[in-house]
């Protein structure tokens, strides 16, 4: 998945042809929350594939032990969640796909996750950082990371096992992830 930058077209633009008179936020292309069917996660994104959707389902290793065997599975790091990158004009047919719920929005309209977060979920994975869910943090010292994959994001700092972990907590989904960081990167929110 390309994960470079997306053009937007700015909000106060009017499109001409057979979107003449639709508001530019229903084109521009933005990432939102799908609400999915418990343990749907992966089905859902692959449905979305079908629909040549952009979608982004982002997945960490575990370790699951059985009686007789232990196996590394790949889990959602949003359970219930996968990402769409889509123009609200095409939200009937992501919500068409089996398994969706619903856009994650408030008052019935769907609300936009900045793309910074989960270009930094991206950034994240793709460096091999070790990262997993986390209870959600609404309140703490904010901290920001000034170096690395996820420069400039903001977050809470916690102490789990002798280790310093930032978790970044996304609002709209009431949603957090730690990631092991190294406190030289971290400083003080302003």
């Amino acid at each position: 998945m390309d994960t470079g930058q997306i053009e937007m077209i700015p909000t106060a633009t009017a499109v001409r042809g057979p979107e003449t008179h639709m508001p530019a936020e229903h084109i521009e292309l933005r990432w939102y929350a799908v609400y999915t069917c418990a343990n749907h996660e992966k089905r859902v994104a692959q449905q979305l594939r079908e629909r040549s959707v952009e979608y982004y389902l982002p997945l960490y290793e575990r370790e699951r032990s059985w009686k007789d065997r232990r196996v590394k599975l790949q889990t959602p790091l949003f359970p219930g969640y996968v990402f769409v990158h889509a123009a609200l004009r095409d939200r009937l047919h992501i919500l068409q796909t089996p398994g969706v719920v619903h856009l994650v929005g408030f008052g019935g309209h769907p609300a936009p996750l900045p793309q910074e977060e989960i270009l930094g979920i991206q950034n994240c994975l793709s460096q091999g950082l070790h990262i997993q869910p986390h209870p959600y943090l609404c309140v703490g010292r904010r901290i920001q990371i000034m170096r690395g994959p996820l420069q400039g994001l903001e977050g809470v700092i916690v102490r789990r096992k002798n280790r310093s972990r930032f978790v970044l907590s996304f609002d709209l989904l009431q949603r957090a992830v730690a990631i092991e960081m190294n406190v030289m990167d971290l400083q003080p929110a302003n």
